[in-house]
């Protein structure tokens, strides 16, 4: 008979699991960046644990209704999203990630995010800790550097961080 929690554990991998490779760090990054971009605050949700920890910027909270609740009001806020991330450093569990983003207040201010976050990760390769620090910087729309459709992941041939000096 099949253990049901062992069904639902599997059903919630999300692979590349630890111990991580560079490339598994890689992969790992670049599906988070694909689903932030989504603006989707559930679909986003369900890559962390249940009980998942973060802090971001001066906010801490826990479980994936707090990740929903907070993406939910982020994404009101910040309209127009595009965000690039970029594996910094890995090891067996943890993942550190630079990354920026780009987008617009109500009143059409423009603004570019650069941040840093140092991601832990179960067994399962769901994130069971987050911790963001972000600081926000006003822009010219002239002066935005992040192009594609928002309702497509960031195109392989977009520039990334490094790419772009940021």
């Amino acid at each position: 008979m099949t253990d049901p929690d062992a069904v639902s554990h599997a059903e919630e991998a999300r692979p590349p699991v630890p111990p991580f490779s560079r490339d598994d760090a890689v992969t790992k990054v670049r599906r988070a960046e694909d689903a932030w971009n989504t603006r989707d605050p559930v679909r986003v949700s369900l890559a962390y644990t249940p009980d998942s920890r973060w802090r971001n910027r001066s906010e801490i909270f826990a479980g994936r209704d707090a990740i929903v609740e907070f993406l939910t009001r982020k994404w009101a806020k910040e309209l127009d999203y595009r965000l690039i991330k970029e594996m910094w450093a890995f090891g067996d569990d943890r993942i550190a990630v630079r990354f920026a983003y780009e987008w617009h207040d109500h009143d059409g201010a423009w603004f570019r995010s650069y941040g840093n976050e140092n991601w832990q990760f179960d067994e399962r390769g769901l994130m069971a800790r987050r911790h963001a620090s972000i600081n926000d910087i006003a822009i010219d729309e002239a002066d935005r550097l992040f192009h594609w459709d928002l309702s497509e992941p960031r195109p392989s041939d977009h520039p990334g961080l490094s790419e772009l000096d940021l």
